[in-house]
């Protein structure tokens, strides 16, 4: 390991060297530890290979980790439900116990749970290790269930390899992907949201609420079943057609791993599995999350490490996801869970309020998953902004090969909200959404669904508000819809211009679905009102929703097509804050914004580098609900004044108000080339 390439990129590191490289020394010896001199990384995360119900071919064999357990049965539909002595589990030692059983005694798709006792008590559970858990739909209670089908699931793309070094992310949850008021399916989502994000031009899905988890309402972060992918919406074979469908379109598909918290609940999770409340998670405390009413993995012990490394080679295996978005990485990281804190100096990274084991945890995770999918994607929901968080692991780092600018869409919500048009500084807009960690990768975004959550507001529901309910018709024109589609492309394009190397977006987001997210739960009378996608508005070409879709389509298309997140380097070259202009380059483009709302600008001068130029984006044209004003078929040539005081030659453009231009360069080294 070159222990000095983080600090070596940034020196205001070096106090704290010492630290650095200790965290570096105890995953390295936690992994020593963990595969001793016989295994690696990848065999020691092995365990969904022997626990969990295994069909063999001498029959069917379960086995659980359950130390304070005296003694195990499985009941279910086999055996009426009833604890014998035939379905009774022996414990070879370490806590482990295990049932072999013949072929005919459990078939495809059966029902059952685990009767545990322990001193003093017993309970029913579900296996920590099941694959599928399902709940009836009259009585609301969830089983484990036999899934073994005759023909197991045939990878039509069994060897996929991520291709693009720079996601461009579709944040997407299967069951609010339909506009029916229900839950949705995964057959549904192959065949109606799959097109629109392939069509809509984006390379890189990331799946919410894969794991199962017993509350629908809370999106999926409450998980009770690790190994089992949510039976709500369809089968197991049926995630694999998606990820696979996916596949042959080039896409890759990730998937939100919850390993920061677990449900409480006892019927359905890990909580008092064997009778003890520290077998997974912390005592005392430490055992309650403070702001989510969930239970805090303990990842001091070699077991939870046991289970989470193989939770993510599981994953990766039997699925072929092609990477994560580690949530709540912020909670992880501090023993306060980082809660009501501003990050304001480097000393709070490193003042004892880490959770060093679950730091070690994190770079482990990294190494194996890297070890096993070196294309893989792992991104970091970090907002503390723990240097190195996204450095590899050999340069002083964590691992993780993106981390979310979580910032920058509290940043638009803040000027949105605090600021009138007039007020907005380019310059501290460019500032906040270019700065950056420069040897860490980042994803950035102007929304995600946690702004789109009931109590907050999607950034074109802040612009429009009840205009967005009485205005969108085509015919009916209004200024303040004007303004948020104006507005709505050019947060956009400036985000995505700006971003470090990648960009996400929440489903229906594109096109500025209305009004928020908000799950089936009490207070709401149990209503999916809000917990569905309205596609519909955007496919009605009499509304205006479809110019925001149209926009987004051709954002994509021209950002993959220059390679622009595969340039990091940005270059400001014009800013002017009284007309509230700003340009920037990079790679081979000129972005141009005019955030002015009511000043445009005529024969307007920026020095930039000699060469003709070409607009190959407009947010105010026509087909994407603008005014039209520019001529877009203009070809602009620069020229060199005679006047000593310009030192490179002048672009003389038409910039409209509330506008951003994009232009492509062709280079030239003197007028005679043009």
């Amino acid at each position: 390991m070159n222990k000095l390439n983080l600090i070596k990129n940034d020196q205001g590191l070096k106090p704290y060297e010492e630290i650095i490289l200790q965290r570096h020394l105890n995953t390295l010896k936690k992994e020593t530890e963990l595969t001793g001199s016989t295994q690696n990384l990848s065999d020691f995360a092995s365990g969904y290979l022997y626990f969990g119900l295994h069909k063999t071919d001498e029959g069917w064999v379960i086995r659980e980790w359950a130390p304070n357990a005296t003694g195990i049965w499985l009941i279910g539909d086999f055996n009426e439900w009833k604890k014998s002595d035939g379905w009774a589990f022996s414990s070879p030692g370490k806590g482990i116990w295990e049932l072999k059983l013949p072929p005919q005694a459990i078939k495809h798709g059966d029902l059952f749970k685990l009767l545990i006792t322990w001193p003093k008590g017993q309970g029913e559970r579900l296996p920590a290790w099941i694959r599928r858990v399902v709940q009836d739909p009259q009585t609301m209670i969830f089983s484990a269930q036999a899934w073994a089908p005759d023909a197991p699931y045939q990878w039509k793309v069994p060897n996929f390899n991520v291709k693009s070094t720079t996601p461009i992310i579709y944040e997407a949850h299967i069951g609010m992907a339909t506009e029916e008021r229900r839950v949705g399916t995964i057959r549904e989502f192959i065949d109606n949201t799959l097109p629109r994000i392939i069509g809509g031009g984006y390379n890189t899905i990331q799946l919410m609420a894969v794991q199962e988890h017993p509350y629908y309402g809370s999106f999926g972060y409450h998980v009770s079943n690790f190994f089992a992918a949510s039976s709500r919406f369809g089968t197991p074979d049926e995630l694999k057609e998606l990820i696979d469908t996916a596949h042959q379109h080039g896409i890759a598909v990730i998937m939100d791993l919850v390993h920061s918290h677990a449900v409480k609940n006892e019927l359905e999770g890990l909580n008092c599995f064997d009778g003890t409340t520290y077998q997974y998670f912390h005592s005392g405390a430490r055992r309650n999350h403070p702001a989510w009413d969930s239970l805090c993995f303990n990842y001091s012990k070699n077991e939870v490490l046991h289970f989470l490394l193989s939770n993510c080679k599981f994953w990766l295996d039997e699925y072929h996801f092609d990477g994560f978005r580690f949530d709540g990485i912020t909670s992880m990281l501090y023993l306060d869970h980082g809660l009501s804190k501003h990050f304001t100096s480097y000393e709070q990274y490193f003042d004892k309020n880490q959770d060093e084991d679950a730091i070690t945890y994190l770079m482990l995770a990294n190494r194996l998953i890297h070890s096993i999918r070196p294309d893989a994607i792992t991104i970091a929901e970090e907002v503390s902004g723990m240097p190195g968080t996204a450095s590899p692991f050999d340069d002083g780092g964590f691992g993780f090969d993106f981390r979310l600018a979580m910032g920058t869409p509290d940043y638009w919500i803040k000027i949105i909200k605090e600021l009138p048009d007039e007020k907005w500084d380019v310059g501290e807009l460019f500032y906040e959404l270019s700065r950056k960690r420069h040897d860490e990768k980042t994803v950035g975004y102007a929304e995600s669904h946690d702004q789109a959550l009931v109590g907050d507001k999607t950034l074109v529901f802040r612009l429009m508000d009840k205009e967005i309910y009485f205005h969108m018709n085509k015919a009916q024109p209004n200024l303040v819809v004007d303004r948020a589609i104006a507005l709505h492309k050019i947060i956009r394009l400036m985000t995505i211009a700006t971003t470090g190397n990648g960009y996400l977006n929440f489903m229906g987001n594109e096109f500025g679905h209305p009004e928020w997210i908000d799950f089936p739960r009490e207070g709401n009378n149990w209503s999916y009102q809000y917990a569905r996608r309205q596609w519909s508005l955007v496919d009605n070409k009499e509304l205006k929703y479809h110019y925001l879709s149209d926009f987004d389509k051709a954002m994509l298309h021209l950002i993959k097509e220059h390679n622009t997140l595969e340039h990091p380097e940005i270059y400001m070259i014009h800013e002017n804050k009284p007309a509230q202009i700003i340009a920037f380059k990079r790679n081979d483009l000129l972005f141009v914004f005019n955030l002015n709302p009511k000043n445009s600008y005529h024969d307007y001068i920026i020095e930039i580098d000699p060469g003709k130029y070409s607009i190959v984006l407009n947010t105010d044209s026509k087909e994407y609900g603008g005014n039209g004003l520019v001529d877009e078929k203009m070809t602009y040539y620069t020229n060199h004044p005679d006047n000593h005081l310009m030192v490179n030659n002048r672009l003389i453009i038409y910039i409209p108000s509330r506008t951003g231009l994009v232009f492509k360069r062709t280079p030239s080294k003197s007028v005679y080339d043009l």
